[in-house]
């Protein structure tokens, strides 16, 4: 009950109002839902059927986009944890567990559609792949990062060594980005790029092929992946208003 009436305190409600949507938030989200509509429909539609593999290999345009958002969110993230690592504002922290939030989220996705790719054409879910495990290991390392979080008390060592696994944890992302143009067993194929020799699953570059997965990375990058971020961001900043209110009613 404290707690409620603190939320329908005019202080607190009066910060609601500063807190509305910020309009091109709003305009971000409608061009997001846009964007997913376009990438659907290159990827069903547009793009041509693959010679080799046939139509399970559109599955691909959402997997490389997916693959595309979540490195950009990681990236992200270690603007946040050295900007906080400068000048210890919360505000940084904030934006860095965000984007890791939301890289997480894309590379399940990735790791998702990979899987549904490889059961028709290598017949099976899985394989130990060289790049499908640093996929594996990459989004294991982010999930450990909000591990590290919630197991560490104190605000401030929790913002710090996050900042510093962040920057680090980065090396992943990097690793599985080149992994298939240093390790020639891999099967894997680039689909950007040629592949190893003896890559399996390789593409005959089917008609607008190119431009529906530069479209899909584009729009993951540029629009999707910031959009989730900054609501992540303000979904993070409603959480540590609601934890001051619960503080500030135990301690009256």
């Amino acid at each position: 009950m404290d707690i409620a009436r603190n939320l329908d305190h005019p202080k607190t409600l009066e910060k609601s109002k500063r807190s509305a949507v910020p309009a091109l938030l709003n305009g971000l989200s409608v061009l997001s839902v846009f964007a997913a509509a376009i990438i659907l429909y290159m990827s069903l539609v547009y793009a041509g059927t693959d010679l080799t593999q046939g139509n399970v290999q559109r599955i691909f345009y959402i997997h490389v986009g997916s693959f595309a958002g979540a490195a950009t969110a990681f990236f992200v993230s270690v603007v946040g944890a050295i900007a906080y690592l400068r000048t210890r504002s919360n505000r940084w922290d904030t934006l860095s567990v965000a984007s890791i939030e939301v890289g997480l989220m894309l590379s399940v996705v990735t790791l998702c559609t990979g899987s549904i790719w490889a059961r028709p054409t290598w017949n099976t879910w899985w394989t130990w792949d060289p790049r499908l495990t640093s996929a594996a290991i990459m989004a294991l390392t982010y999930a450990a990062y909000l591990m590290l979080r919630t197991g560490i008390e104190n605000p401030d060592k929790r913002r710090l060594f996050a900042a510093v696994y962040a920057i680090l944890a980065i090396s992943t992302v990097i690793f599985t980005t080149i992994i298939i143009r240093i390790r020639p067993d891999t099967i894997h194929p680039a689909v950007i790029g040629p592949s190893p020799v003896n890559s399996e699953g390789g593409f005959m570059m089917a008609e607008n092929m190119s431009a529906t997965l530069g479209t899909s990375a584009a729009l993951m990058t540029l629009i999707v992946a910031p959009t989730l971020i900054w609501w992540r961001i303000r979904l993070e900043n409603l959480l540590e208003t609601i934890q001051k209110l619960q503080v500030k009613s135990l301690s009256n």
